[in-house]
């Protein structure tokens, strides 16, 4: 698959996912991804730079317009923390950790491109189950960042080059059992 068909994928996959989690300005979209699986690799056995720096443009080129905010989810070997802007760690109350991804080494080449690219980058351990939806490239785990109750989403887009993509957005929680009438436009 070429960067661009990559690119294209990952934005019209965020697109999709915007349309179906009815986001609002200011709300954290989350993206796990590894870029070994989208190259038809093991997980952390193939990092491409080039394409998560593809994977990266292409979900920027929908979140941004919208006002969402993006966290990058960095890999297991920085227990999954996330990059975000300064502004976005501020807003949502998370604490920053020390921390810069490496592509080869600790975070991940989505990690790693993200705090490259964002203005003013900070990494931070945990969203605090804060984002509203999310996109996981290649099994990446991306759950618990989400509010509680996660709902996946099945879109059009199954897969970005050989890496199975698996999105989710959140609900508000049912209360008052039985008796209970629930806005449909909120499930």
């Amino acid at each position: 698959m070429e960067l661009i068909e990559i690119r294209n994928a990952a934005a019209a996959a965020a697109k999709e996912v915007l349309d179906a989690s009815r986001l609002t300005e200011g709300d954290l979209f989350v993206v796990g991804c590894s870029s070994s699986e989208v190259l038809g690799e093991k997980i952390w056995t193939r990092t491409s730079t080039s394409v998560a720096e593809a994977l990266y443009e292409g979900i920027r080129s929908v979140l941004d317009p919208a006002g969402i905010r993006l966290a990058a989810q960095c890999c297991e070997h920085l227990n999954r923390a996330l990059v975000v802007e300064e502004e976005t760690a501020k807003l949502y109350r998370l604490e920053e950790v020390n921390a810069i991804p490496q592509p080869n080494h600790a975070g991940g080449a989505f990690g790693t491109v993200a705090y490259e690219k964002m203005e003013r980058p900070v990494v931070v351990e945990t969203l605090e189950a804060q984002a509203s939806a999310g996109m996981d490239i290649g099994g990446t785990l991306i759950g618990m960042h989400i509010h509680p109750v996660v709902v996946p989403l099945r879109i059009s887009v199954d897969h970005i080059g050989e890496a199975t993509l698996l999105c989710a957005r959140r609900r508000p929680k049912y209360v008052g059992g039985a008796r209970a009438i629930y806005d449909d436009s909120k499930m």
